[in-house]
């Protein structure tokens, strides 16, 4: 029986996995075809090994392909350049020898024991090789940037680029593929940090690689059906895979993480009859609170990358707490950075975190860091017992407690320092409260430096709660109006609307709002 994949390699024959030959087509067209070293630059777990897998598959009836890991080379195989030569030859010719090629005697004098071989030897070889095999030789290399911190490595770029450039005259590689989380131009950043030498690394000959490796909501669904045939849970598809891409925006890992924990951990609750109701969107929700709770390797990686590197942290900091506008530039360095990690992403010419299950995962990372020193999180946590009755979550009382503890604790404040922890405290003050049974997310499509939308999710029902800085009579109404919009789209009754308010004459408190038959209970502080 099949099942869902997040460790290592998808295969199709074992695991229910989106289709890629439309992928592999383009690959082979616009780019294998046509003689291009490309790399293929994605975040952690992105699919880019099952994706090299299955293009080696689909190329082999046309090309050679010599399949590489630099995983499987050791660290001490880069600390000299005969080392790599042996250890890279030996690789080579294991790949050959697997499939019992011909090409594997033209490396057999690299692999004697005595004398010392260089790059250059290696590439001579390698192109009497390419010029005698029976079809094109096609290069790939898995997890190439685990080589990057080693100055024989870029020694080795820069002999594919030399060759690269001459290969009209001397036989090479046909196409080149090398597959990372770093981007290659970026090798001499981590070994050389100074300015200087910041961007010029030896593989500027690579083309673009502009196909997209997420997973839409149509091929999730289509993986679904498959599912569905198989188990047959009553579920409707193409519901829970738009749901489901609705938190994960087609990251590859996080999709399968979803389906595995329905299918592993949350059908295991439930007898055959309720399986309608785990693989449903109210499934999906309660799944990627057992992810977020889980704390997997991805999530892992990203909080350390964001300690390394603080300027990112800053930058997702502003876009979440704050709803600032980043104007998008690759070329500036934490923008880049957080796009090469699959952190961030680019929306309108801005900056925008990669999807709705990377933002909740950040928001719980900054509050908890928050939370070690806040005494608004602790005045949460002390009055959390008094806002649950039922199991329902009484969020008027909550919003009533909050704006009498804030204007207690923060009135006095100016408007610069409420307009930029504003909703960090009021976010501070949620988290404790609903912890555990409850979670929430900043509603993306509505945030900016005015209004932040957040949805919270408890016990199955769902408050659209707006926050925004006071602009003014005319600017409130506005937000109650788009507020009643977001209601109708929800399928909401009423709402509720969180004002920061600068006016000295401000009325304080909590009051209601009736507007086409909802409601919208609004706190102003």
């Amino acid at each position: 029986m099949k099942c869902f994949n997040t460790e290592g390699v998808c295969h199709p024959e074992e695991h229910y996995m989106v289709k890629l030959e439309h992928r592999l087509e383009q690959m082979k067209d616009s780019l294998v075809d046509r003689k291009k070293y490309f790399v293929i630059n994605r975040g952690r777990q992105y699919g880019k090994t099952t994706t090299l897998e299955a293009l080696e598959r689909y190329l082999q009836d046309t090309y050679l392909v010599i399949a590489l890991d630099f995983q499987l080379i050791g660290t001490e195989d880069f600390s000299s350049e005969t080392a790599f030569v042996k250890a890279f030859a030996g690789a080579v010719s294991e790949v050959l020898g697997a499939g019992e090629m011909k090409e594997k005697e033209e490396l057999s004098e690299l692999l004697e024991e005595t004398g010392n071989r260089s790059l250059k030897e290696l590439f001579a070889c390698l192109s009497r090789m390419c010029a005698k095999a029976s079809r094109p030789i096609v290069l790939m290399i898995d997890e190439v940037d685990s080589a990057s911190n080693n100055q024989v490595f870029i020694d080795f770029l820069a002999q594919l680029r030399g060759y690269y450039l001459k290969r009209n005259k001397f036989p090479i590689f046909h196409s080149v593929i090398l597959a990372g989380v770093y981007d290659i131009k970026n090798i001499k950043l981590k070994l050389r940090p100074e300015a200087e030498h910041r961007y010029n690394s030896p593989w500027n000959i690579a083309a673009k690689f502009n196909i997209d490796l997420s997973f839409s909501a149509i091929e999730i669904a289509q993986m679904l059906q498959e599912y569905e045939a198989d188990h047959e849970t009553g579920m409707k598809p193409k519901e829970v895979a738009e749901e489901i891409f609705a938190y994960t925006s087609g990251y590859p890992v996080l999709v399968s993480s979803i389906c595995k924990c329905l299918d592993e951990e949350l059908s295991d609750d439930n007898g055959a009859g309720e399986l309608e109701q785990v693989w449903s969107q109210e499934g999906v929700k309660k799944a990627v609170m057992v992810i977020l709770k889980e704390n997997p390797p991805l999530f892992e990686s990203m909080a350390k990358q964001l300690d390394m590197y603080p300027d990112l942290w800053r930058i997702i900091e502003d876009i979440i707490y704050r709803g600032k506008r980043i104007p998008f530039s690759p070329q500036e360095r934490s923008i880049h950075l957080g796009i090469m990690f699959g952190f961030l992403k680019e929306e309108n010419n801005h900056v925008a975190v990669a999807n709705r299950m990377f933002e909740m995962c950040l928001l719980n990372m900054f509050l908890a860091k928050e939370a070690v020193t806040s005494e608004v999180f602790s005045q949460g946590e002390s009055d959390r017992l008094r806002f649950v009755k039922d199991n329902r979550l009484d969020m008027d009382l909550v919003l009533k407690k909050f704006v009498e503890y804030f204007h207690e604790i923060y009135g006095e404040k100016d408007i610069r320092f409420i307009e930029n922890y504003g909703r960090k405290f009021f976010l501070l003050y949620l988290k404790p409260i609903i912890n555990g049974t409850g979670n929430y997310y900043i509603e993306a499509q509505t945030r900016d430096a005015r209004r932040t939308d957040i949805i919270v999710d408890y016990l199955g029902e769902q408050f659209i709660v707006e926050l925004k800085i006071w602009h003014g009579n005319e600017y409130n109404e506005r937000g109650e109006e788009q507020l009643i919009d977001y209601l109708e789209y929800y399928h909401k009754d009423k709402g509720y609307m969180l004002s920061f308010n600068f006016n000295k004459k401000k009325e304080i408190g909590v009051k209601e709002i009736h507007i086409d038959n909802r409601i919208i209970t609004e706190a102003v502080v």
